[in-house]
């Protein structure tokens, strides 16, 4: 493997906290960071549910491998020189109960801070016009030919 590409939530404090910190991270494979349901990620990753990455962090290999929550995580740790010991040992059977326990607690404390401080809101919005609806999926709001400005394209 050569290269792993991460894709996080960028509206979500605790996934921009890690991503910062992985990038800072000497590295044994290159991770690269794509924000989840961003135009790149559609773009790079077009098979995959690009909704679920907002939910649940996706780590794709450059073969085509993809990581979804703890296997995520343990990947991430593996790709860093100083942590691979720790990935290896998170890949054991127990290891991996305790890699789903941590990966449990984050995502129920990123729950929490979510409905709390009100970010993201369920709704994620990219720059050219798209946005994820929790209850829609994904809408295009953009200015029709009859819309002033506002028209909704599902």
């Amino acid at each position: 493997m050569r290269g792993l590409t991460v894709l996080y939530d960028a509206e979500c404090p605790l996934c921009t906290y890690v991503r910062k910190w992985l990038g800072r991270q000497p590295q044994l494979v290159p991770l690269a960071f794509v924000p989840a349901g961003s135009t790149e990620a559609a773009a790079r990753f077009p098979g995959l549910d690009q909704a679920a990455t907002l939910t649940e962090i996706t780590v794709v290999g450059d073969g085509g491998q993809v990581y979804r929550g703890s296997a995520a995580w343990v990947v991430c740790l593996w790709a860093l020189g100083e942590y691979r010991p720790l990935a290896h040992r998170l890949s054991t059977p127990a290891g991996a109960r305790l890699a789903r326990s941590a990966v449990l607690r984050a995502a129920k404390w990123r729950e929490s801070r979510r409905q709390r401080e009100g970010w993201g809101a369920g709704v994620y919005r990219r720059a050219d016009g798209w946005e994820y609806l929790p209850d829609r999926g994904w809408v295009h709001r953009g200015a029709g030919p009859d819309c002033g400005g506002g028209c909704e394209v599902a």
